[in-house]
């Protein structure tokens, strides 16, 4: 993964995943962060690898936890997941898709400009990465009527992380049912409209 493809959170999805495969998806709102933001951690995490000090995928990790951070603590900028029937649409996008055999929810949270997601890959279907731009392309389309704008609604990357094992996901979930609880908005996961967790 490049510097600038995390900087933008963007990976390439395999072609094929194997059935069953877990994955961990990142999609943001455009111009959700200032590119001063976007310049520091590029550089962070650009002096990180040529130190070495520690392993790739921690590295990954750290970065994404520290971009992360910064998308729950903006005030300003692209915030309109804030707005319950933007959130509800992604909601029920969220929900068809599942219902129509592109994969299993996990978990997601929607968050005022940013939404975590992790499914388990189906069976057959179109491939993860065909799904993720329907759903942006299709909420970015009606959230755009429900607040009368055009332009650009999603940020075109996303991140993606394919889940490793039981211990990793168990430590994925707990991320993504908590995000507002560390944003500091709620004190219980549970009290927030716009989490699921199919326990």
């Amino acid at each position: 993964m490049a510097t600038s493809d995390l900087t933008h959170y963007h990976r390439n999805l395999p072609h094929r995943l194997p059935p069953g495969e877990i994955v961990f998806v990142t999609f943001r709102l455009a111009h959700s962060l200032p590119q001063p933001v976007l310049d520091q951690l590029r550089a962070e995490y650009e002096t990180a690898n040529k130190l070495g000090s520690e392993d790739k995928y921690a590295r990954q990790r750290r970065y994404f936890g520290r971009f992360d951070a910064q998308l729950d603590k903006v005030s300003s900028g692209a915030l309109w997941l804030r707005q319950p029937a933007v959130a509800q649409l992604v909601q029920q996008a969220l929900h068809f898709h599942e219902e129509h055999g592109s994969y299993q929810l996990v978990c997601y949270c929607i968050m005022a400009n940013h939404v975590h997601l992790v499914v388990s890959l189906a069976d057959q279907g179109q491939l993860l990465a065909q799904t993720l731009q329907s759903i942006k392309s299709y909420t970015a389309r009606l959230a755009n009527q429900l607040l009368g704008r055009e332009g650009q609604f999603w940020q075109r990357e996303s991140y993606d992380h394919l889940v490793r094992d039981a211990a990793e996901l168990k430590r994925v979930i707990a991320y993504v049912v908590n995000n507002p609880v560390k944003a500091g908005l709620i004190e219980n996961w549970q009290d927030w409209p716009y989490t699921y967790w199919a326990q």
